[in-house]
Parts: structure tokens; sequence; C-alpha cells
């Protein structure tokens, strides 16, 4: 039970829940899937890897996915951890963190078959809309070649910090709506 204090919890908008998408709570269950996901948004990186062998970028990716997941448990205490579903088929996550000024995506990814077809872009509409009714502004870090990025600066993220490969990022809470044309 909420308290009348507790802000409503982020909700899919409609037009992905009439899809068949849903969130959920992650589970432990849930690492198979998640390392899967996390390994398909390497895959362009590791294909330049041409030195390495199959076995050698399956240990770098076990690697580099323990320590992403060791440190979102361990440094981000308050970030709930969500599956993203299709029709009961997990296809993503999305991990968000409450702060005072500003609900940040630690993390949202789509399985590669699932990318291109405006869920993620419907998620982060929804999400602009949900924070401005806290509030608060939404915020996110987002590598410098991520395709992702020219959706961000479409809906009106504005650049706040240079930090080495990554950008951070901030939709202001100004009472605007941006929409993907």
């Amino acid at each position: 039970m909420t308290s009348p204090d507790t802000p409503p919890a982020f909700q899919l908008p409609a037009a992905l829940l009439s899809l068949g998408y849903t969130l959920r709570p992650e589970t432990e269950e849930d690492t198979p899937f998640l390392f899967r996901l996390y390994a398909s948004t390497r895959e362009a990186e590791l294909a330049r890897m041409t030195g390495w062998s199959a076995e050698q970028k399956l240990a770098f990716l076990g690697q580099q996915f323990t320590a992403q997941r060791h440190h979102y448990k361990n440094f981000i205490p308050n970030c709930l951890c969500q599956v993203i579903e299709h029709d009961g088929v997990p296809v993503g996550r999305l991990y968000l963190e409450e702060r005072v000024t500003q609900v940040h995506i630690t993390d949202i990814a789509l399985m590669s078959d699932a990318r291109g077809k405006g869920v993620g872009g419907a998620i982060v509409e929804a999400l602009i809309e949900h924070t401005h009714a806290l509030g608060k502004a939404l915020g996110i870090f987002v590598e410098k070649f991520n395709p992702a990025l020219r959706l961000y600066r479409r809906l009106g993220f504005v650049e706040i910090a240079d930090a080495d490969v990554y950008l951070e990022m901030e939709r202001p809470c100004d009472g605007t709506e941006t929409r993907v044309s």
C-alpha cells in the first residue's frame, strides 16, 4: 500500500498496453534473459573486435554484465528494475532511479528484434509525461555513438555534461510536451 505522499508508479502508455506490452519487477530468474539482452546491446562493438575468439567475447560479456549488475545493485540501491514484456515474453528492461529533482533512466534496452518499432520512443515519451506530472526532469546517460541519441534530442533532452564516452542528458520539466515526429 502506498502512502498519500508516494508518487504514482510509472505505467506504460495505453497504446503499448493495447499491443501486449507490460512491465513487471525483475527477478533473479530473469538473469539469463538479462545477459542475452546485455550481449545484444554490445553486438556491434564486439563485431569490430576481430582478434577475439567467440569464447573471449563471451567471457568479456560475462565480466561486463556482472560488473554492471553489481554496480546497479550496490551503488543505486533505490533503482527500480523492471522487465519489459511483449505478450508475456521478455523483450527489454527499464531501470529507473527516483532522485530529488529528477527521475533518472539508469537503463533502457530492448532486444534487437524489438528495436526500431517505436516501443522505446513511446516509453520515453510516457516517462517525460510521468516525470513532468511529478514536477521533475527526466535524465539519462547516453553513449555518444548510440543511435538513440537522435531520439533523445528530438524529444527535447539537452546535454548537461560530457562524461568521456557518455553524454549526460536531461529533459527539463518545463511544462511543454514533445512528441516524436
